[in-house]
């Protein structure tokens, strides 16, 4: 086992002052922290896929703030104000699909107009603090998440994912993967079978890279073998992760997961979505609301500096899709497993969120995400 397997992938840390994070572009053939130190920079490694998962990504926009804090802790307050905002505004414009991004910026915002009356210098330390909880509150999280969904799984069970809901995309454990980790730390053998998840390959660079650390079995298939292997009866569950919930129970998630869900369907094989309350959106009444995300044609075209198709060719290249509530088996949460999940059951766990006392040692929102 690696060393980064042995002490537990963190796709992003805190370190020397800075903020580090895995360049997931790279991996598989390199592994290397990239550092940062200012918002503008967070939210340009987040734009560029440096770092991906919407709680991985909300992760880093709590400190892209904090940083910015640290970096304006001379200045007169005006400046410091001005200062923030703009970090607010351009880590808030990073990634329009993944809620999680939102969540995390409110939760600082409400941290920084907590300690408004302190020394600037104060008001930096307590963003800084709020970080930490963050990234903290998100591993607790996945290994409650994990739990809940392990005990769907049985023992011998082959479980396809979709994209990378592994440790590299949140702040550790995962969310999907957490499940599947979960699941083999109880005892259970565990195999999975990994999409490549065109264009950007993070089954392929991603899933398969987290599983082959830990040795637990993983087989890559091409996203369009995903149906054969369904119809021979090879695949036991589904389990992806979301970076939004609507209001309805409709899930967006990485573009692909929509074609999973249906020969799920077809086939009679469980689809279950791994999501932190904090991707539930309840402002969003439907999957139709959610923003998706459109990315650079260079991401279809070729890969890296390899290009394989036509030059002029037109290309399409929507980052996520929606998936409808009716093909969702259950919803797994820290809170527990939702079955079925329709307006009503996310309407009482809104409630539920709400009847909650907000705390420094949750992740939950103070009221629906």
């Amino acid at each position: 086992m690696t060393s980064a397997a042995a002490r537990g992938v963190q796709a992003l840390r805190w370190q020397d002052g800075r903020l580090e994070m895995i360049d997931q572009r790279v991996l598989p053939s390199e592994f290397t922290y990239l550092g940062y130190d200012s918002a503008e920079g967070v939210a340009q490694g987040i734009r560029e896929m440096v770092v991906r998962g919407a709680p991985a990504i909300g992760c880093a926009a709590a400190y892209g703030v904090a940083l910015e804090a640290l970096r304006q802790r001379e200045a007169a307050q005006p400046a410091f104000d001005s200062a923030m905002e703009r970090a607010f505004t351009a880590l808030a414009a990073s990634r329009p699909t993944a809620v999680n991004l939102f969540w995390a910026l409110a939760r600082m915002r409400a941290r920084w107009q907590s300690a408004a009356s302190m020394p600037i210098s104060a008001q930096a330390q307590a963003l800084l603090e709020a970080a930490h909880e963050i990234l903290a509150e998100d591993i607790r999280v996945n290994r409650a998440l994990g739990r809940h969904g392990a005990a769907l799984l049985a023992d011998g069970a082959r479980v396809l994912t979709h994209c990378n809901a592994g440790a590299l995309a949140t702040a550790g454990h995962g969310t999907a993967l957490g499940v599947i980790r979960s699941a083999v730390e109880a005892g259970k053998r565990i195999s999975v079978i990994a999409d490549e998840t065109r264009p950007f390959l993070q089954g392929a660079r991603l899933t398969a890279w987290e599983m082959v650390q830990e040795r637990i079995p993983v087989t890559l298939i091409t996203d369009n073998m995903a149906g054969f292997m369904m119809s021979r009866g090879e695949v036991d569950a589904v389990i992806v992760g979301t970076d939004r919930v609507a209001a309805n129970g409709d899930v967006a998630n990485k573009i692909g997961t929509y074609m999973v869900a249906v020969l799920a369907h077809r086939h009679g094989i469980p689809f279950y979505v791994a999501c932190p309350t904090s991707t539930i959106d309840m402002s969003v009444a439907d999957g139709a609301a959610i923003p998706i995300e459109e990315r650079a044609h260079e991401e279809v075209t070729g890969f890296r500096d390899f290009q394989w198709a036509a030059s002029g060719v037109l290309v399409r290249n929507p980052a996520f899709d929606v998936t409808p509530a009716e093909l969702v088996t259950a919803l797994i949460t820290e809170r527990g497993v939702i079955h079925r999940p329709d307006r009503a059951q996310m309407d009482a766990l809104a409630y539920s969120l709400m009847s909650t006392p907000c705390s420094s040692s949750r992740s939950l929102p103070c009221g629906p995400a």
